[in-house]
């Protein structure tokens, strides 16, 4: 199962990637997390790991990313991928397509389309998840990195910013054919009580309340060490997918 977790920047993307990552791995599933935003510079902090090289270099650079994903052919397996551009902690392994480092360097394009490429031929295994981390918005589906994706999960804050793009979000979802789910964050009951008013709430499969030492983690820049009912219940979901896809192609 590929799942890919989007939004509007600032409303926790990182964090419930994170968290439904160790969920999965909680469950003996191997994980394999793919940060695809070029402005994420913590995410491995957040998994308890060290930076790995960023995957971009592994073809030549950013530079010539456009013509070297052409060269990107088969299938690939998780365990294909060259173990140096991985970074790893029990049964997670974390891959960064690249990142932006100098001014006037140029726009992150190239490493959308490697991220849309990899995503094509990246096969999983029956006890895999590949959970992809995006940048803020919605260029990500302009560039296509969701078409190798089997499911969308759409983060949620308490803004009518947010759940404007979520509605597009869905809405793009829903053109690709893909299960788009709902994840309320950082809210509490009055706000939880306002969301599921303005949204449709038939298709919010977790909420994610305001915690403290979610923000303290964060600021620290510390491995976020916690668990919520709202993590568990869309991973229950996800793999409930998953075994439904399976059951189609057996």
């Amino acid at each position: 199962m590929k799942v890919l977790v989007c939004g509007k920047g600032g409303c926790g993307k990182s964090t419930i990637v994170v968290l439904l990552s160790k969920e999965m791995a909680e469950r003996k599933n191997k994980v394999l997390v793919i940060d695809s935003d070029e402005s994420n510079i913590g995410l491995h902090h957040r998994l308890g790991m060290s930076k790995p090289e960023d995957f971009m270099n592994y073809f030549g650079g950013k530079k010539v990313l456009f013509e070297k994903t052409k060269e990107i052919t088969g299938r690939w397996k998780l365990d294909d991928l060259p173990k140096e551009y991985l970074s790893a902690k029990d049964n997670i392994q974390l891959l960064s397509m690249g990142k932006i480092y100098e001014f006037g360097e140029g726009c992150a394009c190239p490493i959308n389309v490697l991220s849309s490429r990899l995503l094509e031929v990246l096969d999983v295994g029956d006890k895999e998840f590949l959970i992809v981390d995006t940048d803020a918005g919605i260029e990500h589906f302009g560039r296509g990195v969701e078409k190798g994706v089997d499911s969308l999960v759409v983060v949620i804050e308490p803004s009518r910013d947010s759940i404007l793009l979520a509605q597009k979000i869905s809405d793009l979802g829903k053109q690709l054919g893909k299960p788009t789910h709902l994840v309320l964050n950082r809210v509490d009951h009055g706000s939880e009580k306002l969301l599921l008013e303005l949204i449709d709430k038939k298709r919010v499969e977790a909420v994610i309340p305001e915690n403290r030492d979610v923000f303290i983690s964060g600021l620290a820049g510390k491995e976020l060490k916690i668990s919520f009912e709202g993590i568990k219940q869309i991973a229950d979901r996800l793999e409930s997918e998953k075994r439904k896809v399976q059951a189609k192609l057996t």
